[in-house]
């Protein structure tokens, strides 16, 4: 009997706060705390860009909706979007509590970008798919568009620095060396660690 009525206080405990007035009420001054940033891209290639929120990658473009969408605090704010030879996307958002902004990203190609006239591909089979992946320290897309059945980055031959990082996990890094026309695949499960473990250029978009 006293188990029964334990349970029952224990039950009744838990209803209270999970439908307490003042439960509800912290969670609604939550949303109207943070403000929300859509992103969206007219192409293909703008959709896949990566994104940087002051000078922390959060991951691409498309992605970045629903149980990923991206909430920041009130205050001025750092948007950098890349993509390789293209010139980085940037602005700078004011945030307002409770408010939501759409960025509409539209990348333009370096001048003067080519592709070499002789290449060698290299497929990239890395989970997470979303993590960012680094080619001689410069960034050129996200896992999940370097990989997989229909989908490879194009590389000069030669021997070449991968990096690949994403914030909760450890870095990897490895070198390839490719010859002209050779088909190369790295494959590899980022480790978990902490956001404090992500190098550089994860951080600090150069």
């Amino acid at each position: 009997m006293l188990k029964m009525r334990s349970r029952r206080l224990a039950t009744a405990l838990f209803a209270f706060f999970l439908f307490s007035p003042a439960v509800a009420r912290l969670s609604a001054q939550s949303s109207e705390v943070m403000g929300e940033v859509r992103f969206d891209g007219n192409t293909q290639l703008d959709r896949d860009s990566g994104v940087w929120i002051d000078g922390n990658y959060v991951g691409y473009v498309k992605e970045l909706k629903g149980k990923k969408k991206v909430l920041l605090l009130p205050g001025k704010h750092q948007i950098a979007v890349r993509q390789a030879g293209y010139t980085d996307f940037t602005r700078e958002l004011t945030i307002e509590p409770g408010q939501t902004q759409e960025v509409l990203v539209s990348m333009q190609m370096l001048p003067g970008a080519k592709t070499p006239p002789v290449t060698s591909e290299l497929k990239l089979t890395i989970h997470p798919k979303r993590a960012a992946v680094f080619l001689d320290g410069n960034y050129v897309g996200h896992a999940s568009e370097l990989g997989g059945k229909f989908h490879s980055l194009e590389v000069s031959p030669g021997k070449h620095r991968i990096k690949v990082e994403l914030p909760g996990y450890r870095t990897f890094e490895t070198d390839v060396n490719v010859l002209v026309g050779q088909k190369s695949e790295v494959k590899t499960d980022l480790v978990k660690g902490t956001i404090d473990q992500a190098d550089s250029e994860i951080k600090k978009p150069q």
